[in-house]
């Protein structure tokens, strides 16, 4: 059957450890992207949960004509990462992961922590500033240097919900890394 090869969300996306719990391989996963990138689980989390709320298939919106046809979307945006076409190509020609799906969870945040380590090289963000680095992640690098954000208030409004996620879920993480990093027998016993 077709549905059972979709992705499926998890099932509470306020919390973490429940998304870990849930979907043991995303761990393994924002793992690796921390370790490959050096931006904490809870920001790159954060960045996803803000952009499709765990959806592997989200895009923007269609506008529509005469209120009711579908016309065309606002931009190419598409997968957790909500990455655009041409950053998504620039991310798999030099990240060198020339396969990667916008709507595989494994790649999409490896992209996040991949764009997020970008920004804190060009724009010298700090790796935990979840704040920041949406705004770079949003506006670009060159936008986040002249400061194009700095006159949209919703842009700010969900900047902020992005580092508040961010510290709620390090703080989560917290409480549960132990027992994330424990393998399937080691769960099975304790």
């Amino acid at each position: 059957m077709l549905l059972s090869c979709l992705a499926s969300n998890p099932y509470n996306t306020d919390n973490i450890c429940l998304i870990f719990e849930d979907k043991r391989g995303w761990y393994k996963a924002a793992k690796a992207a921390e370790r490959s990138w050096g931006i904490p689980i809870s920001v790159n989390m954060a960045f996803i949960f803000q952009e499709s709320s765990f959806r592997a298939r989200a895009r923007p919106e269609r506008t529509r004509f005469f209120w009711i046809f579908p016309g065309p979307r606002l931009s190419s945006a598409f997968g957790y990462a909500q990455a655009l076409d041409s950053t998504w190509s620039e991310y798999r020609e030099l990240s060198g992961n020339h396969s990667a799906s916008r709507s595989d969870f494994d790649d999409a945040i490896d992209f996040v922590g991949w764009y997020n380590a970008n920004s804190g090289r060009l724009s010298k963000i700090m790796a935990s500033d979840a704040r920041n680095l949406y705004f770079a992640y949003h506006e670009g690098n060159r936008g986040y240097q002249r400061g194009t954000y700095l006159d949209k208030t919703w842009l700010i409004e969900a900047a902020n919900r992005v580092q508040k996620n961010s510290e709620k879920f390090d703080r989560q993480l917290h409480t549960c890394r132990k027992k994330l990093e424990k393998g399937w027998f080691q769960r099975l016993i304790s």
